[in-house]
């Protein structure tokens, strides 16, 4: 098969599909960290998680090479995703360690919403928002409950959220991106590498800017194989699988399309929980789930503003 075959089957697949892979595998992580959050403190699942899937990257695309070949520019954006990445991993946890996953969840898609609603620009997308606003509210509900300073890693992380949608979509629509005719070869001011070889480049960063928070609380995890093993769950299921699944869908999404789609991951949750916990929603979820998909279903993508 020519190197074009893999590229061209991977155009022939809807931009959808890619962002519902992120989403069963964004709450399979979870499954596993379950695990861990028994053994392990906060951070020290979030270095974990961070370092593990460095390490598959690092096997898969070498992304020390990709640093070399960056402008100087090009090595900033790096940074910032990879330090958007460290941080909002280790906020995450922090937050879900004393605020219930649900408040979090709803706060996260608070700086989403803004997103969505900047590039709405037309009634059909509002009404859409506003119907994965009210389908979110009621599949999370929402309540201020909880430590006053897990709210603030809430807050906290639903900010590095928004700008991780931010960095990777600018990475993904980049000449030379997943997305592009190219196929992530040379050319463009930044060598034209794909946005899955930035992706890979920015987590081997954020491995190295979580590790001083990180290492002291991941250490009890290399004397315990399964705690280890549930930890390159984590990485492989949230961090490595999902990422590369949002660039492939990125690449040919607007970013207020995106955004918008992230309201579908409290309903991919509620699946998830009927389907393996046996978790059936009451009927103001399956209303919630309702409105998600009514959502999705209104909204069209508009051209990208400059």
């Amino acid at each position: 098969m020519s190197s074009a075959g893999p590229r061209a089957l991977i155009a022939t697949v809807p931009p959808w599909s890619y962002f519902m892979g992120s989403a069963v595998f964004h709450y399979l992580g979870p499954a596993f960290a379950v695990l861990l959050f028994a053994r392990l403190a906060p951070l020290g699942v979030a270095g974990l998680r961070i370092w593990s899937a460095a390490l598959v990257f690092a096997l898969w695309r070498r992304p020390w090479r990709i640093l070399a070949r960056l402008d100087a520019g090009g090595r900033r954006t790096i940074v910032a995703w990879g330090a958007v990445l460290a941080a909002m991993n280790a906020c995450f946890y922090l937050a879900i360690d004393r605020v219930p996953l649900g408040t979090v969840a709803a706060i996260e898609f608070l700086p989403v919403i803004a997103l969505a609603a900047f590039g709405a620009r037309t009634l059909r997308n509002l009404l859409a928002l506003v119907a994965a606003v009210g389908g979110v509210y009621a599949l999370t509900d929402v309540r201020p409950v909880g430590e006053g300073l897990g709210l603030v890693f809430a807050f906290a992380n639903a900010l590095l959220f928004a700008a991780y949608i931010v960095l990777a979509h600018r990475t993904s629509r980049r000449p030379g991106g997943t997305g592009s005719e190219s196929g992530g070869g040379a050319g463009g001011a930044d060598g034209g590498i794909s946005g899955i070889d930035a992706l890979a480049a920015a987590m081997l960063v954020a491995s190295v800017l979580v590790a001083p928070v990180a290492l002291r609380q991941a250490a009890p995890a290399l004397a315990d194989p399964m705690v280890l093993a549930a930890g390159i769950g984590v990485g492989i299921c949230s961090s490595v699988i999902p990422y590369v699944c949002d660039q492939l869908a990125m690449a040919r999404m607007t970013r207020a399309t995106y955004a918008l789609l992230v309201a579908v991951l409290p309903a991919t949750a509620t699946v998830i929980g009927v389907v393996v916990l046996r978790q059936f929603p009451s009927a103001v979820e399956l209303a919630g789930v309702a409105l998600v998909v009514l959502a999705v279903v209104l909204h069209r993508p508009t051209p990208e503003r400059a």
